[in-house]
């Protein structure tokens, strides 16, 4: 390709491109933070104001001692979301990495190749964000993949390789009330059915998720010691899923809350069972060391998938009966057990305590839930005060 000068600037060019169609670059020379000579260069601007604009840009960033992007200028997406993994990933727990790494799956495959430098939120919303919801995504998820996005991008921020964050403000649009709950009166049928077609341990679990809010791995990660049957209370150390066994969630998950007598009688019932299948076996029950949640064929914990293999099995039993109960996943049960203490007027903050959240985190998550509160509270005070006229 042959290049001409152009008048305007001694380091602008323009080019023909096959077609016949006139096109302008730059190409500038700079020393870099290490002291080696470098270009940067840029083509395919249609004018020759656009193409000084840009170079102006460049040796404005130079001259203020802000190399890094212009010496990166030619990272790709895919090149940084790998060196910011293999950088990162040594701080983050097995669930993080895991999120982490799916995310980056779709983010490689969709814009991978694009430059990071010049990739715009526009295009990024284009190319990922739609697409995604074009495959039949689940808006949910997408937010997921875009957290992941953002953070990645803001380390290339502090390491000076991008000057700014340009996906921040980008909104992806999803049905913010939460529906994947029960009512009380749902709930006391699901129990009924998990008990009527449920074994022991499914049965115990369930009761013990619906009546705690404890999330899934805070559940199979519980040992006997956990349990303490006299003063009535569960404590939550660990989770445990197909990862492994590791700290929970958050500093807020370590907690130890009351449960309801039904889940005690119910637990020492099940630890009986525990003992006798263990002792079947030729095994000693030990209280320091075992999995609440075991099944015959399972010794050592249940696996992860456990619980939401035997909603499945209820649903389709509880259909074949017509029985019409809506559908929730097994962290429905935490949501049910916030929607029924919020609905309660339990304070906030006691449920925050509860479910090893933030504060924040709750009024977030139940936003619906403390609307309905508050439409009852308006109405109760107006019916008040319509008595007290009569």
């Amino acid at each position: 390709m042959k290049l001409y000068k152009t008048k305007i600037d001694d380091e602008i060019y323009y080019y023909y491109l096959k077609n016949g169609e006139k096109r302008f670059m730059y190409r500038h020379k700079f020393v870099d933070s290490l002291g080696k000579r470098r270009e940067k260069k840029k083509s395919s601007f249609k004018t020759e104001k656009e193409a000084l604009r840009s170079l102006l840009e460049v040796k404005a960033s130079i001259l203020s001692g802000q190399t890094r992007h212009i010496e990166h200028s030619q990272m790709t997406v895919s090149n940084w979301l790998d060196i910011w993994y293999e950088t990162k990933k040594r701080g983050w727990k097995v669930s993080t990495k895991r999120i982490n790494k799916n995310a980056i799956s779709h983010l490689k495959r969709l814009i991978g190749k694009y430059k990071l430098n010049s990739l715009h939120s526009t295009t990024y919303e284009r190319e990922f964000i739609n697409k995604l919801l074009d495959d039949g995504f689940k808006p949910h998820s997408i937010i997921g993949y875009h957290e992941t996005f953002k953070t990645a991008i803001n380390s290339a921020v502090e390491d000076e390789i991008l000057l700014k964050n340009r996906f921040v403000n980008i909104r992806i649009e999803h049905n913010k009330d939460l529906d994947n709950f029960l009512t009380p009166e749902e709930l006391d049928k699901f129990l009924s059915a998990a008990e009527k077609y449920g074994d022991i341990t499914e049965y115990t679990l369930t009761l013990l998720l619906a009546y705690t809010g404890f999330r899934k791995g805070e559940a199979h990660g519980l040992m006997w010691k956990n349990i303490d049957f006299q003063n009535k209370t569960v404590t939550v150390e660990r989770t445990r899923d197909d990862d492994g066994v590791r700290s929970p969630k958050t500093k807020n998950s370590y907690r130890t809350i009351e449960v309801d007598d039904i889940v005690i009688k119910q637990l020492e019932k099940y630890q009986k069972w525990c003992i006798k299948i263990k002792f079947s076996l030729g095994m000693q029950f030990d209280k320091e060391n075992d999995y609440v949640f075991i099944t015959e064929n399972n010794i050592d914990g249940v696996y992860a998938a456990y619980i939401n293999y035997f909603f499945n099995i209820l649903y389709r039993k509880l259909k074949s009966n017509n029985v019409n109960i809506k559908r929730i996943t097994p962290h429905g049960l935490r949501h049910t057990h916030a929607t029924i203490l919020i609905d309660e007027l339990i304070p906030p903050t006691d449920i925050a305590d509860r479910l090893g959240n933030t504060l924040e985190m709750i009024y977030r998550v139940y936003a619906h839930s403390f609307r309905k509160i508050e439409n009852k509270t308006v109405i109760a005070f107006g019916k008040r005060l319509k008595n007290v006229a009569r």
